[in-house]
């Protein structure tokens, strides 16, 4: 699919390139091809052909763009697997229960000095 758009990138070049040398030298050009004179027809088919062809490779270009993007977002889903496994071996579970009256502070009922806070409605 790269490939193709870069394909379609050099036509577009080329095309473009060929219609601003053809008509900067339409003068001696103009017998060879045929065209006695430039019509507005023969100028809006050319110019669409040319839409027609750049919208064709932009939309090949936003395909190969949003396939790579997808590639991207895979593999950095695999590395963040691969992270959390190599942390959980590196970090396994301990078996034990952290005791969680040293990590806490005292509550208020434990006998703590300061008398429980009172809410007064009036």
């Amino acid at each position: 699919m790269r490939k193709f758009h870069r394909i379609l990138q050099i036509i577009l070049l080329v095309y473009f390139a060929g219609l601003l040398i053809f008509f900067i030298s339409f003068d001696t050009m103009a017998g060879l091809v045929g065209i006695a004179e430039v019509t507005s027809d023969s100028v809006v088919k050319i110019l669409l052909t040319g839409l027609v062809l750049f919208l064709i490779s932009w939309l090949v270009g936003k395909g190969v763009k949003s396939s790579l993007e997808g590639k991207v977002k895979k593999m950095e889903n695999e590395m963040n697997a691969l992270k959390a496994k190599i942390y959980d071996f590196e970090h396994p579970k301990t078996t034990e229960k952290p005791k969680s009256q040293e990590t806490q502070p005292p509550s208020d009922s434990e006998g703590s000095s300061i008398p429980p806070r009172q809410n007064f409605t009036e």
